[in-house]
């Protein structure tokens, strides 16, 4: 890490970051980088040289001909932009070059690969987060905090769910082989909000059907109802059909909705038993990639090997829940054995 001038006349430590993957979500990364104060986008690699040349002239940085010459050059993390099926692979190598690693959203295919990662993370004392990005937004962190000095209560119920019905059949999310699929590509999100706000998981049931992807069957659509310590949430993830994308969050005292898109969080109304409503409002900077990439920055200044909002159990769990889902609707991937660990039981 190399010294940038901080506020006030301090200094900030330098993040110096290498790209794997070039498509939209590490675009979006990029963009939201330059809104990072003390953080330098390096280098990129794809898979593909020419995606790899194409991004690197647009953001003025290096294209690494392998995936070794960007693991082996001047940085010090890492953001896996690539489809889930990479993510444990490329983790592993990061880790064994001893770079820290901010991993696109799902974490993995699977719990039992998120385990593997977690443990080599653990045993090079390095920095892994899955890039869930609500919590980091302004607008989530002060519907937190109002909900602090003005509850709503213990919330007991969450409902929140997104289906696209314009995805190209040439998508990675129809893409088999890619980790495709409504759960993987879409359910995180509500994974993490009934987690978020609901405590430790307790039980899923699940219903869906698959369909036919470019590479074999893939979840179309998938309606879950999950059990929590303190309640219980109705989720649902699809692809060919219209949903909405808004969330709703049910306390004693008042509830609370965002509207779609509720995972790019810039608006919020409270509405109180007693009548009183509040709206909440806060723009959204940039892709809204900063948020997460900020935090992930400041941690690795503090030698943090574990963020503490977006935590490895809550990881841990959100994987779960998507294993438990695709056990329930029978997708099973091409890298995986039939039976997933974790995969079975309620």
């Amino acid at each position: 890490m190399n010294e940038t001038q901080g506020g006030e006349g301090g200094t900030l430590a330098t993040i110096r970051w290498g790209i794997l993957g070039a498509g939209d979500a590490s675009t979006r990364f990029a963009d939201g980088l330059q809104h990072v104060p003390a953080a330098a986008l390096v280098s990129v690699w794809s898979r593909r040289l020419t995606s790899a040349t194409l991004f690197a002239s647009h953001h003025g940085v290096t294209a690494c001909e392998t995936l070794e010459a960007l693991l082996a050059s001047d940085i010090d993390a890492v953001y896996i932009g690539t489809h889930p099926d990479s993510h444990r692979a490329y983790a592993l190598a990061a880790f064994a070059a001893g770079k820290h690693v901010l991993c696109e959203k799902p974490s993995m295919l699977n719990e039992r690969e998120l385990e593997e990662v977690l443990l080599a993370a653990h045993i090079r004392g390095l920095l892994f987060m899955e890039a869930m990005k609500p919590p980091f937004f302004p607008l989530y962190r002060r519907l937190r905090e109002h909900l602090e000095h003005d509850p709503i209560g213990q919330v007991g119920f969450v409902r929140a769910g997104s289906s696209l019905a314009d995805v190209p059949r040439t998508h990675a999310l129809y893409n088999l082989h890619a980790g495709g699929g409504s759960l993987l590509g879409i359910a995180p999100y509500e994974a993490f909000l009934a987690l978020d706000w609901l405590g430790p998981l307790e039980e899923v049931q699940t219903l869906g059907h698959l369909g036919a992807g470019s590479a074999g069957d893939i979840d179309t659509f998938a309606a879950l109802q999950t059990r929590h310590r303190h309640g219980l949430a109705q989720l649902y993830s699809g692809l060919g059909l219209h949903g909405h994308g808004d969330a709703l969050l049910a306390g004693p005292l008042g509830n609370v909705t965002i509207p779609a898109k509720w995972w790019n969080p810039h608006a919020a109304t409270i509405r109180y038993v007693d009548g009183r409503v509040r709206d909440l409002s806060e723009p959204i900077v940039s892709s809204g990639f900063n948020y997460e990439t900020d935090h992930f920055c400041g941690l690795l200044r503090e030698n943090k090997t574990e963020s503490p909002i977006m935590t490895h159990d809550l990881s841990r769990q959100m994987m779960r829940i998507l294993d438990r889902a695709r056990a329930a609707v029978g997708l099973v991937y091409p890298q995986e054995s039939p039976r997933l660990t974790g995969a079975t039981g309620s």
